[in-house]
């Protein structure tokens, strides 16, 4: 069996690692590749590196940084952030990382999914959706949460799983930082019409919590951010608690 992830996710803005309620409120959470160090030795599977403010600011991912992160982990590194084009890609590749986020940039150009799939394997391609609940339906919103695209997300994710996406970012905005639990509605919809792994974002607050994401959603990882950043939950704690709930996880 596959073992389940726990993923620290960084969101950086001027070079600095943020955290927000609600994709608004952001304060200062400390130097990115600090983190991404410590992550990596404090037994992270995997961390995503995501420039919360690009598509806003109409800039690229910070190449540079990105450099430096991957220079000082051991873990599987996905990036994402104002992303648009196949050569952007393979830019952040070939700089260290193993896979890439895309969210906005899809949305706006789906067939990107395709052609990043064929060029670099499903396996680098992650479909990032931002989804919040709106009367009886999720929508998907761009542009770091602000905008509505008015596109159903059950659907949309449906779809970037046939265009050649090799896993999807979920992140519930009704429950981002509110550290009141994942969408497990959401997650559990969605798991049962995909086949490629989901990732649980947003809510996180405890760890039971993120057992939950998993055993009742199930979610094939957890994202979280804060928990992590200012200490609230250790990842080995987090891991204990899993594997003696039944969750098949790496322990080092």
């Amino acid at each position: 069996m596959l073992t389940k992830r726990i993923i620290p996710c960084l969101d950086i803005k001027s070079g600095r690692t943020v955290k927000g309620v609600n994709f608004e409120g952001l304060r200062d959470a400390g130097d990115p590749v600090e983190l991404a160090r410590r992550y990596s030795e404090e037994g992270a599977d995997e961390l995503v590196f995501l420039d919360i403010t690009a598509t806003l600011e109409k800039r690229r991912t910070l190449v540079e940084l990105v450099t430096r992160i991957a220079k000082e982990i051991n873990i599987p590194f996905t990036v994402g952030g104002g992303i648009k084009t196949v050569d952007e890609i393979e830019e952040l590749l070939k700089a260290g990382a193993d896979k890439v986020s895309l969210n906005s940039s899809i949305v706006k150009n789906p067939q990107l999914i395709n052609d990043a799939s064929e060029a670099f394997g499903a396996q680098a391609i992650v479909a990032a959706v931002d989804a919040k609940r709106t009367d009886d339906r999720w929508n998907v919103f761009i542009k770091g949460g602000t905008e509505d695209t008015g596109m159903d997300a059950i659907e949309w994710m449906i779809e970037t799983e046939q265009r050649g996406a090799g896993e999807i970012l979920l992140t519930s905005m009704d429950r981002d930082g509110t550290k009141s639990g994942f969408d497990a509605d959401l997650l559990s919809i969605v798991n049962s019409k995909l086949t490629i792994p989901v990732i649980a974002s947003g809510g996180a607050g405890t760890i039971q919590h993120c057992i939950d994401a998993i055993s009742i959603a199930n979610a094939d990882a957890v994202l979280a951010a804060s928990i992590f950043h200012f200490k609230e939950i250790e990842i080995v704690d987090l891991k204990k608690s899993m594997a003696n709930a039944g969750i098949p996880v790496r322990l080092d």
